[in-house]
């Protein structure tokens, strides 16, 4: 438990490989994670080889660790497997569309996730990239992605070569809602945001980016109105390229 209260982003790695084995051993228990059905529409991308970091960084927009890091990993909503089983014995399959795409990105996700804490318990650091949907068309292209198969999310792993500052998380009460959705008053947010706002590192922030107040670094510079307008149409475009919105 204290590693996961612990745990915090890495981006900068030993140059140190992580064994075949040892990886191998980490996703097979992260297939324990739960999954839809128990079909494990997910796959997974193991990139080592330099050549092939180098093809897929521009997708991530080149942020250092994706290069540095010993092992990239892609983990992808995959119900392409799944349906070539079906094919293969008889059955009609039905996973051409955006119900199915949900699942296996569910699975995917928990996949994920269940991975990243195995590996963490094993002394490993890793970087989620969130840049994953924003360029998936790139990805699929390099790592030669068939229809039904969709990158969902991507992590850097390795041995850390640093041990940064923890950052902040909202209080419990900003999340946990009792029994049915209570919706947040004006002095709600201070009272949650509060402390949030307060640390040097957003005020900082605040002050590099020539704004009021933090939630503008987040509408105005970070996560604008226009640019998730144009990943999401990018987005959808290459789930229906991939073959989840049958029409």
């Amino acid at each position: 438990m204290e590693s996961i209260k612990n745990r915090r982003t890495i981006r900068k790695y030993q140059q140190k490989d992580i064994p075949e084995e040892m990886l191998n051993e980490m996703l097979e228990i992260s297939f324990r994670a739960s999954t839809v059905g128990n079909m494990q529409s997910y796959s997974v991308i193991v990139t080592r080889d330099v050549e092939m970091k180098a093809k897929i960084s521009p997708a991530h927009f080149d942020q250092p660790m994706v290069n540095q890091a010993p092992v990239v990993l892609t983990f992808c909503a995959d119900f392409r497997r799944f349906s070539r089983w079906c094919e293969a014995r008889k059955a009609v399959p039905g996973y051409d569309n955006f119900q199915s795409f949900m699942n296996a990105a569910i699975d995917a996700l928990l996949f994920t996730q269940t991975f990243c804490t195995v590996a963490e318990e094993k002394g490993l650091g890793l970087c989620y990239l969130g840049t994953t949907t924003y360029n998936p068309k790139m990805i699929i292209d390099v790592l030669e992605l068939p229809k039904l198969v969709f990158p969902i999310t991507t992590i850097t792993l390795g041995y850390p070569d640093e041990s940064p500052e923890q950052v902040d998380r909202l209080p419990l009460e900003a999340i946990v809602h009792k029994e049915y959705y209570h919706d947040y008053t004006a002095s709600d947010i201070d009272s949650l945001y509060g402390n949030k706002e307060s640390l040097d590192a957003n005020k900082k922030f605040v002050e590099e980016n020539h704004k009021e107040t933090l939630a503008q670094v987040f509408t105005d510079i970070r996560y604008t109105k226009k640019v998730n307008e144009l990943t999401s149409e990018t987005l959808l475009q290459a789930i229906r390229y991939q073959g989840f919105l049958n029409e």
